[in-house]
């Protein structure tokens, strides 16, 4: 199993990025996905979900309005919207899938966010 993020890089606060995770060598239509980031000196934290088939998201009140997180079965990918990104957006971001397990089992590499004041 390989869950491949992409995408971050350097943005301004108030700026934009869309973050992509690939996954390959998993039913990725079975597997609820999920974000999560890990800033420095702090411990990694759940960010969004959704769930297999993509009709359900889970948002934390903190993130409502300026991230958004979709995926595409037919592409075997999970995306992640940021908008209005602020400095403590600043973290390493992973990808990770939940199976039947009930836990996240498979994490990508992780894509450094770094937002600049």
């Amino acid at each position: 199993v390989q869950l491949q993020a992409s995408g971050g890089g350097l943005v301004q606060a108030g700026g934009s990025l869309r973050l992509s995770c690939a996954a390959s060598g998993l039913t990725f239509s079975s597997y609820t996905m999920g974000w999560f980031r890990q800033a420095p000196g702090k411990e990694r934290e759940f960010v969004l979900g959704i769930s297999r088939s993509g009709s359900s998201t889970i948002y934390p009140d903190s993130l409502k309005g300026r991230f958004t997180i979709s995926r595409d079965n037919a592409k075997n990918t999970v995306y992640l919207q940021m908008n209005s990104l602020k400095p403590e957006d600043t973290a390493v971001y992973y990808c990770a899938a939940k199976g039947s397990s009930g836990n996240y089992e498979h994490w990508g590499q992780g894509t450094l966010v770094t937002v600049s004041s």
